[in-house]
């Protein structure tokens, strides 16, 4: 096998499995294409061990979590992306092991943030509170 062989080998098979949209050992699952090992999800595509997922996209072993994409171990997160150990995110990016932060990006290890800034737990749950209804975000 040559390099062109190789490569056009290697593109029918990416295009095959993109082509692809069964779930494989899915429990209780609604809706959702590509998905592995998932239970009790609704609309995901492309998530593998989550729980309780709605709407997610190539997520892993996450629960609870809404609108999010290429999250890993996450729990009740919503509307965030490539997020990695963290719960209760709302529209953050790219966080790690952080609880409680919206609008966050990049951050590690932290709590209670908005918009990378610091909050009290009290203030958080004030501002968040208004800003869910604001926009209009359903968790």
């Amino acid at each position: 096998m040559n390099r062109a062989e190789f490569e056009a080998a290697f593109r029918q098979l990416a295009s095959s499995m993109a082509a692809r949209t069964e779930n494989i050992s899915c429990i209780a699952s609604s809706d959702c294409q590509r998905c592995t090992d998932c239970t009790f999800c609704e609309r995901c595509v492309g998530a593998n061990r989550c729980h309780y997922c709605i709407e997610c996209t190539e997520c892993s072993d996450c629960s609870h979590c809404t609108r999010c994409t290429g999250c890993l171990g996450c729990t009740h997160c919503v509307e965030s992306e490539r997020c990695n150990s963290s719960a209760y995110l709302v529209r953050s990016v790219g966080c790690v092991s952080c609880n409680y932060c919206f609008g966050c990006v990049g951050l590690k290890g932290r709590d209670f943030h908005i918009l990378n800034q610091p909050y009290d737990r009290k203030s958080y749950f004030e501002i968040t509170e208004k800003l869910m209804k604001e926009l209009r975000i359903a968790a």
